[in-house]
C-alpha cells in the first residue's frame, strides 16, 4: 500500500523556503544553475523536490 503524506499549503511553502535556505540560494539562482546543469547532486535533489512542491502548490490554487 503506498504511503500518502498530507501537508497543508503553509507546510509546503515552509518546506520550500527551508530547502532554498539549505542550499543558500534563491529560487532564481537555483533555477539558473539547473538550466545550465551546474548543480551538485545535493542541489539537484533540492531542485527536483522544489519542482514537485511547486507542482503541488500550483495545483492547490485551481
Amino acid at each position: 500500500m503506498p504511503t500518502v503524506i498530507h501537508k497543508t499549503r503553509s507546510e509546503l511553502e515552509l518546506q520550500r523556503r527551508q530547502l532554498l535556505d539549505d542550499v543558500r540560494m534563491s529560487y532564481q539562482e537555483l533555477a539558473e544553475r539547473a538550466s545550465t546543469y551546474s548543480l551538485s547532486p545535493r542541489e539537484l535533489d533540492v531542485w527536483r523536490t522544489i519542482e514537485g512542491l511547486d507542482y503541488l502548490l500550483d495545483g492547490d490554487s485551481r
